[in-house]
């Protein structure tokens, strides 16, 4: 298995589709019900990236097996310096460590961008996504009661968060920015 992480193109949008739909079908971590389609996935790869932030994928050889990106936290200019991350890995991949190397790509992606905190908002309270960003150092700050209904029942939404860079030690400083 020879691992590598590199910023995604709108030609993994298959892949990347294909991954999402698998966890939107049959899991919780995503209170999607549909998945998106390719052509959606490509609008969502062009959005992350005309803003400059980081959209990831890691391939095993030039397949991909996972990606992950980071967006603004909320649609507001104070939280310009906060992002939710968003990570998923191929079903039949997972609890190999793809999602470690991915994860810990990203957050020294969104470091570099100027990003100070992200934030993980885990549908289900997912146990494999909570001990992933637990494992790269994630807290609890969070948990919001019977947000979701999917799978026959009701499901909590957990929030994760993990300081970047200076965190709120220092005033932020981003190329960015005005």
């Amino acid at each position: 298995m020879t691992l590598s992480v590199r910023s995604a193109t709108i030609g993994d949008a298959e892949a990347i589709a294909a991954i999402y739909a698998h966890h939107v079908l049959n899991g919780t971590a995503t209170y999607e019900v549909v998945p998106p389609t390719e052509a959606e996935t490509v609008e969502k790869i062009r959005m992350v990236s005309e803003r400059g932030w980081p959209f990831l994928v890691v391939c095993d050889g030039s397949a991909v097996v996972g990606y992950a990106y980071a967006t603004q936290f909320r649609d507001r200019p104070a939280y310009a310096y906060a992002c939710e991350n968003s990570i998923y890995v191929a079903h039949d991949r997972c609890g190999g460590g793809i999602g470690k190397l991915l994860l810990k790509a990203l957050l020294q992606a969104a470091e570099a961008y100027g990003f100070r905190q992200m934030v993980a908002v885990i549908g289900g309270g997912e146990p494999g996504s909570v001990a992933l960003h637990e494992a790269c150092g994630f807290e609890h700050v969070g948990r919001l009661t019977g947000m979701g209904w999917k799978a026959g029942r009701w499901l909590d939404t957990v929030y994760m968060q993990v300081a970047l860079g200076g965190g709120t030690t220092t005033v932020p400083v981003a190329s960015w920015k005005d």
